[in-house]
């Protein structure tokens, strides 16, 4: 019976290992995040974007300017990075600057979106929206549905909110990019 060296097995293990895995994160890095950056940074109205990735799915992280279209971004980036997204679940979050007045305004609206996404009487979020235009001079509020999402953009002066609210009940509550 031939006697195993310890010190070769583990350092053949280790480099398997190593190759294995590092050539996993370089592939998800160079053939799926970065491609994904790329086409979201194409997108008008995105000033930075980053992918991150993770088990069944597929989170970009976009700064936006204040007159980005939040709709066609999120169907610009689903559509163009189709090839990477595959069938993972996509989710569009946005990083934005804190504004006290469109927190304010976003807070006085927040009970009826809510009730009427439970609902699912989408034109009450729209009618909401032009109300708090009327009630806050200055701002600007745009609305916009697809199959997916309801997208609400939140203007005022060189500041904006955008929220993307998805359309599955079951995941309503306090939504985190709010």
């Amino acid at each position: 019976m031939k006697k195993l060296r310890i010190l070769p097995l583990t350092i053949t293990a280790a480099l398997t290992a190593a190759i294995l895995f590092g050539g996993w994160f370089t592939y998800r890095h160079y053939g799926i995040e970065q491609p994904l950056d790329r086409v979201a940074k194409s997108v008008a109205g995105v000033e930075s974007a980053q992918a991150e990735m993770s088990t069944g799915l597929v989170k970009v992280n976009v700064k936006l300017a204040p007159d980005a279209n939040l709709g066609e971004v999120y169907r610009y980036i689903k559509q163009n990075g189709a090839g990477e997204i595959g069938n993972k679940q996509f989710e569009l979050a946005v990083q934005q600057k804190d504004s006290a007045r469109l927190d304010k305004v976003w807070g006085y609206a927040l009970f009826d979106v809510a009730e009427a996404m439970e609902n699912r009487k989408y034109s009450g979020i729209r009618d909401t929206m032009t109300d708090l235009s009327e009630q806050f001079p200055g701002v600007t509020v745009t609305t916009e549905m697809d199959d997916n999402n309801v997208y609400i953009s939140m203007r005022d002066g060189d500041e904006a909110k955008f929220v993307v609210l998805p359309r599955q009940p079951a995941t309503l509550g306090v939504w985190p990019n709010a």
